[in-house]
């Protein structure tokens, strides 16, 4: 995630840099070096977000799970924790899914996947707005 895309987020979640400080459990210090690119964005910051944004646009998407989406064959799905915890529309929050055929090793190798999938797209799209 980029410096400008979290203060974007930031911002259509409607916090100021001490409250998001509070809501992701780090220093108001840490927030505004991230928004400056003083400091990379760990990958549990940006996985919240993601979260919490996702949850403010869940009312108003009608977004496809992603086994619909991705047209999964049954063995596939049973081997998807996404499918297990029906979890869906939040297929990108959760790791070890079978994506692109395996699962990816690390949370940056994921998101890499998820922004080019039509699960992810449409709420990056929406928070873009």
């Amino acid at each position: 995630m980029e410096s400008s895309e979290f203060r974007s987020f930031r911002k259509k979640l409607n916090k100021t840099q001490k409250q998001m400080a509070q809501l992701l459990g780090k220093s108001v210090k840490a927030i505004h070096s991230y928004e400056q690119g003083w400091r990379t964005i760990p990958p549990d910051v940006e996985r919240q977000m993601l979260l919490l944004l996702s949850r403010l646009y869940e009312q108003d998407n009608k977004r496809k799970p992603c086994w619909t989406v991705n047209k999964c064959p049954p063995e596939r799905k049973a081997q998807c924790p996404a499918w297990e915890f029906k979890a869906g529309r939040e297929c990108w929050f959760i790791s070890g899914t079978i994506c692109a055929g395996k699962a990816c090793k690390t949370w940056e190798e994921k998101l890499k996947v998820c922004r080019n999938c039509e699960v992810l797209i449409p709420l990056l799209e929406s928070v873009s707005r």
